[in-house]
């Protein structure tokens, strides 16, 4: 049986009817087409699909498509300004080489985000404590904790920033 579904995904607002089983990942990445998301695990271990729920971390993988009805949702796809600019944790994982292969980054990123929204200035340990959910393969957190370290500092002088892009396809 499939549901109506209508969620703000990205700053845009969205209706589509799905299965009331169809995961949040597999919704955003095979109905919506934003495939930034990542499936990693589909046991809620790695932090690959994590995106943001009213504003709050939620592994995607997690949660039905139907319980995103009537809310926001925001992707990795959703960080970047209108113009195209990345969004300081974005740009600071790039320059600080805060990602090698890249499948985990954007859970990271996401997992980042929610953590600098309710702690601004994290030590380390807070760090590594607001990511422990992101699993990463290849990098060692070294670069992860820099570069989420560097995005707080370039925050907190920071104008506040526009709202997120449009993505196409939405």
């Amino acid at each position: 049986m499939k549901h109506k579904v209508s969620v703000t995904l990205n700053g845009n607002q969205r209706e589509d009817e799905v299965e009331s089983r169809l995961l949040l990942v597999h919704y955003l990445r095979d109905v919506a087409g934003l495939t930034g998301t990542h499936v990693g695990c589909d046991t809620s271990q790695c932090g690959a699909c994590t995106v943001h729920v009213d504003g709050k971390a939620v592994k995607s993988c997690t949660m039905f498509a139907v319980q995103a009805d009537g809310r926001d949702v925001r992707t990795i796809e959703g960080m970047a300004a209108r113009d195209g600019t990345l969004h300081p944790i974005q740009q600071a994982f790039w320059d600080g080489r805060g990602r090698q292969c890249g499948y985990c980054t954007p859970g990271v990123i996401m997992a980042a985000a929610d953590l600098l929204e309710q702690n601004p200035d994290p030590s380390d340990e807070e760090i590594r404590k607001g990511l422990e959910g992101n699993l990463c393969r290849c990098t060692g957190y070294v670069n992860i904790v820099k570069a989420v370290q560097t995005a707080a500092r370039i925050m907190a002088t920071e104008a506040p920033r526009p709202a997120a892009s449009p993505v196409a396809g939405e």
